[in-house]
């Protein structure tokens, strides 16, 4: 067996937020189960996308998240990197020369309501016509607008913490927010699940492609880290992230628009694969759902979904969309 060089730190490149150290902890106590003697340095990382508060749209999108410890994994900086598979971007090639080798297995892809502190609404349903709900996904505000035209949907975004102080009105806000829309799996990492009121199923809001999953990244030609992290793979995460992905990129989709994709292992072994692509305020939107035939191939069943979601109009869909 291959061990990780004794002499060797393990540099590992991540956001500086809570939720990405929480990541990478987590990260490093697998790391350490494989190779006890582990020696692993953090290497934080403020991204330009952490420091602008604006839309994003206009710094060049979510990808910018990932893109400068990329830069820094190919520049040698570091070895390795964990990154949240929803946040990297999916029109644009792996950046020259990285690969994810391993994929964590993937934790709850649902998304969750959250009401301030003393505020007696359970779900939804219950917010009257004119509510502010606040979220920084468009794929989640089109979809909270196609069922509730009525209400008012604002973009917030930042740290999950400093999300959750607005919405309790201890950070300042233009304006009273009556509930916040956030993924599940991150308020889990933070331990903050207790401020979840409602929980939606998948068939209510379809999650983002690669959603709960998180990806280990690390230069193609490092063997040394590339043999150390396969052994954390997880084989279905990868698949099902994997058909999702094919799916996304086919769609060509920029980040505001909102594409949503999710892909299951059925309990026979079957992928299935759903995607929608939804107008801005979600009064427009295409829906395709395959499983995957008898090869039961991850990038069949992505091309065989975009293609439908092409077939229905999605490419008008998301062209509409300024960016």
């Amino acid at each position: 067996m291959n061990h990780f060089p004794a002499d060797r730190t393990l540099r590992i490149g991540t956001r500086s937020s809570p939720l990405a150290l929480a990541q990478v902890d987590q990260v490093s106590g697998l790391l350490r189960k494989i190779e006890p003697d582990l020696d692993i340095e953090v290497v934080p990382v403020t991204t330009e996308a952490d420091k602008w508060q604006g839309d994003l749209a206009q710094l060049g999108g979510k990808g910018l998240f990932v893109r400068e410890i990329d830069q820094m994994l190919q520049r040698g900086q570091v070895d390795m990197a964990v990154h949240c598979m929803k946040d990297v971007p999916g029109d644009v090639p792996m950046p020259r020369g990285l690969i994810f080798a391993a994929y964590l297995p993937r934790d709850d892809v649902r998304d969750v309501l959250l009401v301030p502190e003393g505020s007696d609404v359970q779900t939804l349903a219950d917010l009257p016509p004119g509510a502010s709900v606040a979220t920084s996904a468009v794929r989640r505000r089109a979809q909270i607008n196609r069922v509730r035209p009525d209400l008012n949907v604002v973009r917030v975004r930042g740290l999950v913490g400093s999300r959750i102080d607005k919405l309790d009105g201890r950070k300042p806000m233009d304006h009273k927010l009556d509930a916040m829309v956030l993924a599940r799996a991150g308020l889990e990492r933070l331990g903050l699940m207790h401020r979840a009121r409602q929980v939606f199923d998948v068939a209510e809001m379809l999650p983002a492609v690669g959603a709960g999953a998180l990806g280990l990244e690390c230069r193609k030609d490092d063997d040394a880290v590339a043999y150390l992290l396969q052994q954390l793979n997880h084989e279905r995460t990868m698949t099902e992230v994997t058909a999702e992905r094919v799916m996304l990129h086919g769609l060509r989709g920029h980040c505001n628009s909102p594409i949503a994709g999710h892909c299951v292992t059925d309990p026979d072994g079957q992928l299935s694969l759903r995607g929608m692509v939804f107008s801005r305020d979600g009064s427009k939107f295409v829906h395709a759902h395959f499983w995957g035939e008898s090869l039961n191939d991850p990038a069949v069943l992505g091309s065989r979904v975009c293609s439908e979601l092409l077939r229905q109009g999605a490419r008008n869909i998301i062209e509409g969309i300024p960016h």
